[in-house]
């Protein structure tokens, strides 16, 4: 079969690959479930389950594929790897890493994301990986005199499949503030002369990947490469491999919402909105990030820490009560059982307001992770609100920050294009949205494939994007024929989600007072 395009996504609980054909359909997928670790107080995972996981997703893929053609998988056209961006992970000359990966769920920088914020003129996240060595060399930690390399998940990854130090825009934007296609000059002098002062002997550009458009060609699978996808030798070296992305770049490439004035929403273990920009923020803003598009336009990132995870406990607990009443419902049913009914719910979730914080929340100001439901004594408590009221708080802290930025810097974009797991069942989620945006929702019929299927998507427009910029090949070779569902706002839903965020509001004190 020809035209065969492989896209890997590393992401926070599942390591997905899938193969698209040449008319971009997804043909074949593997998966391997992982979760981070909490260990010596911070968030991580071990890299050899980096190479576990990536092995046994490409094989169960190998496997699908396969099984529906008969045929072993040799060879692909184009591969594109994205993972979980930012983060810290840091290697000396020899490849070997110097500390535990730190993720980008934790938030212990804020020092250095501060002092960096007041230098720099421009808002750097905890999260980021400039932030992470920041804090690291403020506290003084040993290995940072030997960083030879200064690296994200999926520019690991890419090394070690290419040879090659390059990261996608949008992944490098993530890392350090990027400025006509390459790192900032003003904010790495800055950057340089703080070393300097405190005694290291490196640059910052040294240590930093080489940011990369969309499109960018140079890049091979290299024999080593190649064993390391694929140990079993059947998959063969010199594959052209693009620039690795992070998954708020992917995320706008498998929701179409790359030119300016798009808009698209990601939940999973975190959630993030992503609104693309004609110009830039007038302003720095602490609750938004600003990074670039794959193929180097502004965007304005509304980023939460807490997604899904709360939901899926919740889930957990009552999948428990039904064993224990003699029901063994299939994951699936469950999960359907329990979102549909939560069209039965008011719209402001009968008074029940929940927090989903299992880590610390930035946009909200909430320092330690600490789920939280409370309700007033005369508030309607059943399943439907309990659960609405869970679904509701994923989105409360994205809610705040697009709110801001309609209000002060007049972006809001006519349609949310929403992608990740969340949205699987239709009209849930995804009218919850719209309702909590006062904004039409899309979701289209390949919404679930997800950063997988978005690095697959960079991974063909490298090799047959042409001379089309980024936003014309997908709305013309990709999007024009892919099935997309839009749900708009509702009146009563609208002023729910409003009473809702005014309950959400009251509780942020209890939230933020509590400590372990």
């Amino acid at each position: 079969m020809e035209n065969l395009f492989l896209g890997i996504e590393l992401g926070s609980t599942r390591i997905k690959s899938v193969l698209l054909d040449g008319n971009y359909n997804v043909i074949a997928s593997g998966g391997y479930n992982w979760e981070n670790r909490f260990e010596n107080g911070c968030f991580t995972y071990p890299l050899w389950q980096v190479k576990e996981g990536l092995q046994s997703s490409c094989a169960a893929l190998s496997r699908d594929y396969f099984n529906k053609t008969g045929e072993k998988l040799k060879k692909v056209d184009a591969i594109g790897v994205s993972a979980m961006m930012h983060g810290y992970l840091v290697f000396d000359k020899n490849l070997e890493l110097l500390t535990p990966f730190r993720t980008w769920r934790n938030a212990k920088s804020k020092q250095a994301s501060d002092e960096l914020t007041r230098r720099f003129d421009f808002h750097v996240p905890q999260r980021w990986s400039v932030s992470n060595l920041y804090q690291s060399m403020l506290d003084g930690e040993e290995h940072v005199k030997d960083v030879a390399y200064l690296t994200t998940l999926s520019g690991y990854i890419h090394m070690l499949l290419t040879g090659r130090n390059e990261v996608g825009m949008c992944e490098a934007s993530g890392m350090f503030p990027v400025t006509d296609g390459e790192y900032d000059k003003k904010d790495v002098a800055i950057f340089d002369e703080i070393a300097r002062s405190m005694g290291y002997k490196w640059d910052i550009r040294s240590i930093l990947p080489a940011p990369r458009p969309a499109g960018h060609k140079g890049a091979y699978l290299t024999e080593e490469g190649a064993r390391f996808l694929d140990p079993s030798g059947e998959l063969c070296a010199g594959i052209p491999v693009c620039a690795p992305e992070g998954d708020a770049g992917t995320g706008m490439v498998a929701t179409n919402s790359v030119k300016p004035g798009t808009g698209n929403l990601s939940a999973g273990t975190s959630v993030f909105a992503l609104l693309v920009t004609d110009k830039p923020l007038s302003r720095v803003y602490r609750e938004v990030d600003v990074l670039k598009t794959p193929d180097g336009s502004d965007a304005a990132l509304i980023h939460s820490t807490n997604g899904c995870t709360e939901v899926d406990f919740w889930v957990g607990l009552f999948d428990e009560f039904a064993r224990k009443c003699g029901k063994q419902l299939d994951k699936t049913e469950l999960y359907g059982l329990l979102y549909n009914n939560t069209k039965n719910a008011a719209p402001d979730c009968g008074g029940v307001t929940s927090y989903n914080c299992i880590s610390p929340e930035p946009i909200t100001g909430v320092e330690r992770g600490f789920p939280l439901v409370y309700r007033p004594f005369d508030s309607e408590l059943n399943l439907a609100n309990f659960f609405k009221s869970q679904i509701c708080a994923i989105f409360a802290p994205i809610v705040s920050g697009v709110r801001m930025l309609s209000e002060k810097e007049g972006i809001k974009p006519d349609l949310i294009s929403a992608h990740g797991g969340l949205f699987k069942i239709p009209g849930v989620a995804q009218q919850i949205l719209a309702d909590a945006l006062d904004t039409p929702v899309s979701v289209t019929e390949t919404a679930a494939e997800g950063g997988a299927y978005g690095m697959a998507l960079l991974a063909a427009y490298m090799v047959e994007g042409g001379e089309n910029t980024l936003p014309a090949w997908l709305d013309k070779a990709v999007f024009s024929s892919v099935k997309t569902k839009t749900l708009y706002p509702g009146k009563k839903g609208v002023e729910g989600y409003k009473r809702y965020m005014k309950n959400y509001e009251k509780g942020l004190e209890a939230v933020k007072a509590i400590k372990k």
